[in-house]
């Protein structure tokens, strides 16, 4: 079976993802942040991706953010997100930029393609630091 392959994302956007447990995609799509975009095999793309989750949101360990409604309403509408969502940049992993771990999400706000929305500028910073507490 080949593989669909979705076309090039770019980095900080928010994407449906199938993230896997272990080396199978999980059925429940979440959100994913796109840490990197690797292009090595364009037109066939890689990414790393970064584990979202609405569980916990408030409570944030190393290498944590959230983009929360209340705290941020600019950010939380940019990302595209329903719920208040912790990404967890401990848990990053590189993937092929395909249907097998990307989907258009409910409503396909951006067409149909696995974008929900991109990262506000303003959470840059909680990103960084993030992202040196994860390393």
């Amino acid at each position: 079976m080949t593989a669909i392959w979705w076309a090039e994302p770019t980095a900080g956007e928010i994407v449906w993802c199938h993230f896997p447990d272990n080396i199978n995609p999980r059925p429940k799509p979440r959100p994913a942040l796109i840490l990197a975009v690797f292009d090595d095999d364009a037109p066939q793309f890689h990414v790393q991706v970064a584990y979202g989750t609405s569980q916990r949101t408030k409570t944030l360990y190393s290498g944590k953010f959230s983009i929360l409604r209340a705290l941020n309403p600019a950010a939380y509408q940019a990302a595209g997100l329903s719920y208040d969502t912790k990404f967890n940049l401990k848990q990053a992993i590189d993937l092929p930029y395909t249907a097998e771990w990307f989907s258009v999400p409910p409503g396909a706000p951006h067409g149909q393609i696995p974008r929900l929305g991109t990262l506000h500028p303003s959470l840059v910073p909680a990103v960084q630091a993030a992202y040196r507490r994860a390393k």
